[in-house]
């Protein structure tokens, strides 16, 4: 949010960068890309075999088949075989088709499964034919065959096929249904051969590892029945909910997880591309350190690599173990739990457990479908800085959000203001001295990775580059200075914005200017995380700053967790003396999400909705200057995001659905609320980037 002049030493960086890293060749680019680890590649003499005779027994792989990272000749396979009773299979037989009843073999192998990797198996298939249709299964030494699965490879690097992909986040068989699964499936079965989807890509918290117990929690979580679909073989209780100890215990979390028929049959359609999010590891952990509610923090290298290798042993995904290039078996470094105490000038912990742990997996990667998508991956946790308390600079009885001024200086640290941050921040008439001035700025890729990033999205030759990111980019905030009345008194009137959501500002500096200064085009983020679908322009900086667009952003709401709007309604009090600005009630009893007007639009439309009920007036007294960026925001959203990639236009639809408390039994998952388009033609070097909207089905005039 910082304008530029005030950040020269990191232009300086940015200059030296360019020069040395700009001429990285094709080939470089696309070398970083095929990172693998697998168990065993297919064998050369497999096609045409006949097919072996077996009896599908699904019992028997519980947690059915996937598949993971397309190219166009090739795709990771992988299930899980493990014992049942006396029933135990070591060695797997992998059969891939081009038809479904496996008349003609195409290719195949063998491979052999263990209780060292808890009886998964990844499976490399090579020589396949770019875009194009496969079905594989597995099949033990006692004739007992898994489900079939369905897989698709990517475009060839020539081609100008378009790409479609869904792209989803959040996920929590535990307290709610995933029927955004099923809603999935069945659109696209019904779409033609030619219009279905390429892969899904899971942007993290495939599973979380926060776990309440029924047996605690007889009233559900926050309104959410409880389903209790497992318990922790060790676990660790904190206030009222567990969390995972032991490598055994985030096995436990896939097993459950991956039970579920809807994630189970999505898997078995699609190829996934997936990262981690937070609850992979820890809940608000950074690096190695697990940090949750309830008070509990510790240093956690075991966990660290305990959830590495689990999220490996589950994930088909080609990924990279440094020291260990085929990681034909994931090798888990022997760490010591130690506490981090020093951190860098770009805020990592050189303690050698904590580099050990965080570097036990890297899962950044770039993967390509033809001329149109190369699709950036990054970590956006294992390398983040240490959160910075701003215990000093909450407003009292305005929940969930800060003070732009403190959180902007507090966040860029040393770097604010070219270098010369303040000696004290000027906060409800005092000042107070600056916690951060000595310290370094929050990032969440680390130097290193950040590094990597501008090397590969400044190589990238596709038409759309398009940014796998955990929570996206974009800024949330809300003009509570010009509340007026009692209900403005109490906001410091020397702080600017309310902001709701904004992350790692010197991160997000320096890959802007980077896009600016090397002319990059059709830059695209899309995002999880924030339980919320939006919609809008990738700018560095909001008005009064210098507001650029250099790209478009899309942020898919959750599959299944709980919303802000949800919580706010469970938890928040009806005479609570701000509830105007989060939640409208209506006297037929439903509630409006004014939190979304208020991040739209302003608070005096939040004000005038409240009085007449009607957006159009609302939207006649609106904000500009507010958030010129979005288009579309919804802190209610259940559902998923589709994208269609073209040579010349990519588009991006919403599609959402009811609170997913219990699983539907309709074919389709259950109805719809809204389906909302979001369309940008390619634009050229100098321009800026446009959306246009358009409402397909239902009504969201809360939420444009």
């Amino acid at each position: 949010m910082v304008s530029f002049e005030g950040i020269k030493s990191a232009l300086a960086h940015h200059a030296s960068f360019n020069r040395k890293h700009m001429n990285v060749t094709r080939r470089k680019f696309l070398k970083t890309s095929f990172f693998v680890g697998f168990a065993i590649a297919t064998k050369k003499g497999w096609a045409n075999k006949i097919p072996t005779q077996a009896i599908e027994r699904r019992d028997l792989f519980p947690q059915g088949v996937a598949s993971g990272d397309p190219t166009s000749g090739s795709v990771i396979l992988w299930t899980r075989r493990p014992p049942l009773k006396d029933n135990v299979a070591e060695k797997l037989v992998v059969e891939i088709s081009t038809t479904p009843t496996f008349k003609k073999i195409v290719a195949g192998g063998t491979a052999h499964i263990g209780a060292g990797s808890d009886w998964t198996c990844r499976f490399l298939v090579k020589d396949l034919k770019p875009n194009h249709e496969y079905w594989y299964r597995f099949i033990d030494e006692h004739g007992f065959a898994s489900r079939i699965g369905r897989t698709m490879t990517a475009p060839g690097d020539d081609s100008d096929t378009p790409v479609r992909f869904t792209f989803v986040s959040c996920q929590c068989p535990n307290e709610g249904a995933l029927n955004a699964y099923r809603r999935m499936i069945f659109e696209d079965e019904a779409r033609p051969k030619e219009q279905r989807l390429n892969f899904v890509l899971h942007l993290g918290d495939f599973i979380y590892e926060v776990t309440w117990y029924a047996e605690d929690n007889p009233d559900g979580n926050r309104g959410r029945r409880i389903r209790d679909l497992y318990k922790f073989p060790q676990g660790r209780k904190v206030s009222n909910f567990y969390l995972p100890v032991t490598l055994e215990d985030y096995r436990t979390l896939y097993r459950a997880y991956l039970e579920d028929p809807d994630l189970q049959d999505a898997r078995a359609r699609w190829p996934f591309v997936c990262i981690w999010d937070n609850h992979e590891f820890a809940w608000a952990g950074y690096q190695s350190e697990y940090v949750a509610g309830g008070g509990y923090n510790a240093p956690a290298q075991n966990q660290k690599v305990f959830a590495n290798q689990a999220w490996w042993e589950f994930i088909p995904a080609r990924v990279q173990q440094p020291g260990n290039p085929g990681l034909e078996q994931f090798i888990a470094p022997a760490v010591v739990d130690t506490p981090m105490e020093e951190f860098n000038e770009d805020g990592l912990s050189e303690e050698p457990n904590n580099l050990l742990a965080i570097n036990s997996l890297h899962i950044r990667r770039v993967l390509r479908w033809g001329k149109n998508v190369d699709l950036l991956l990054t970590d956006n946790w294992s390398f983040r800085s240490p959160d910075m308390s701003t215990d000093d600079f909450v407003v009292p009885g305005y929940p969930v959000v800060s003070p732009q001024v403190p959180f902007e200086i507090m966040n860029y640290g040393r770097h604010y203001n070219g270098g010369h941050p303040p000696d004290s921040i000027r906060f409800n008439g005092k000042d107070i001295p600056n916690p951060t001035k000595d310290v370094h700025a929050q990032t969440y890729l680390g130097k290193e990775q950040r590094q990597w990033f501008l090397e590969q999205l400044g190589a990238s030759t596709a038409r759309w580059k398009i940014w796998g990111h955990g929570f996206g980019t974009m800024e949330v905030r809300s003009d509570y200075q010009n509340l007026p009345g009692e209900l403005g008194s109490k906001w410091p009137k020397d702080v600017g914005y309310a902001v709701i959501d904004n992350r790692f500002l010197r991160d997000k500096d320096i890959i802007f200017d980077f896009i600016h200064d090397q002319k990059i085009t059709g830059f695209c983020v899309v995002g999880g995380d924030r339980h919320a679908f939006l919609a809008g322009l990738a700018s560095k900086a909001l008005p009064p700053k210098q507001y650029e667009p250099l790209g478009v952003e899309f942020i898919t709401g959750s599959i299944s967790q709980q919303t802000l709007f949800e919580v706010f309604e469970v938890t928040m009090r009806p005479d609570h003396p701000k509830r105007v600005l989060h939640l409208i009630d209506q006297l037929d009893g439903k509630v409006i999400p004014s939190m979304n007007v208020a991040a739209l639009h302003g608070v005096l439309s939040t004000l005038e909705l409240k009085e007449t009920g009607d957006m159009k007036q609302a939207r006649a007294v609106r904000n500009p200057d507010l958030a010129p960026h979005l288009s579309l925001l919804d802190y209610g959203g259940h559902g998923y995001a589709l994208v269609t990639a073209t040579a010349d236009q990519l588009s991006t639809e919403f599609v959402c659905i009811p609170r997913p408390f219990e699983r539907s039994d309709r074919p389709d998952g259950g109805p719809l609320l809204y389906r909302v388009v979001h369309r940008a033609r390619l634009w050229k070097a100098g321009e800026a980037p446009k959306l246009e909207q358009e409402v397909l089905e239902g009504d969201p005039q809360y939420c444009i």
